[in-house]
């Protein structure tokens, strides 16, 4: 999985006044969790452009003032409700023998024989929560949909990788091809004008009979 850098100095004080100021110089209080004991440590608040807002997953280097280096996952963000200025973000440190979990987008490849009859491709998960090493983290899970005709779904099952564990019951659909609004609208008018010339054919049927 590809790394953001995110460059940081250390807190030596995490009370309210401090973590104001911060904030008014434009930096990001952070916490990094695991291990021993919590790293405190704040970062320019642009430097989280390219991890936050962003539909990738990424994994993070924290690169601290002493040379330092830590290996992290984002674990938690908090904006502010009215500006949504990030206010306070959470790390968690990654270890090599560890499982950690991360949502990992998905990508739909493919052409499915169904959008081409006239369906449409509905997508009911854009990312799946996944359990892995983290050398074994993917940058994104491949759904194929080229099998899909119009009423069929494509479930995690079929994206399974013995790379990872998908932490989704079997049987969550990932996407699926329905019949377009257009088709059933058609469907419906069709069935409408057969139920009126069924009507008028039975009515005349029972003149005739008279």
């Amino acid at each position: 999985m590809k790394s953001i850098t995110i460059n940081g100095s250390k807190r030596e004080s995490v009370g309210k006044v401090a973590t104001k100021a911060l904030r008014n110089a434009g930096k990001v209080p952070c916490v990094l969790y695991g291990g021993d004991n919590p790293l405190h440590f704040a970062a320019d608040e642009k430097a989280f452009k390219n991890l936050v807002y962003t539909p990738n997953a990424h994994t993070v280097v924290i690169e601290l003032e002493d040379g330092a280096k830590e290996n992290a996952i984002l674990q938690d963000i908090q904006f502010h409700p009215v500006s949504d200025k990030i206010l306070h973000v959470d790390f968690y440190r990654l270890f090599d023998d560890k499982e950690v979990t991360m949502d990992i987008p998905v990508h739909v490849v493919g052409k499915a024989p169904g959008v081409m009859a006239g369906g449409v491709l509905r997508k009911a998960k854009r990312k799946l929560k996944v359990k892995a090493l983290p050398a074994n983290l993917p940058d994104f899970i491949e759904a194929d949909v080229s099998g899909l005709e119009i009423g069929n779904k494509l479930y995690v099952t079929q994206v399974a990788d013995e790379n990872f564990k998908i932490l989704h019951p079997d049987n969550t659909v990932i996407c699926q091809v329905r019949v377009s609004r257009a088709a059933m609208k058609a469907a419906q008018e069709v069935g409408k004008e057969a139920g009126k010339a069924a009507a008028v054919e039975s009515t005349e049927e029972a003149e005739e009979a008279n």
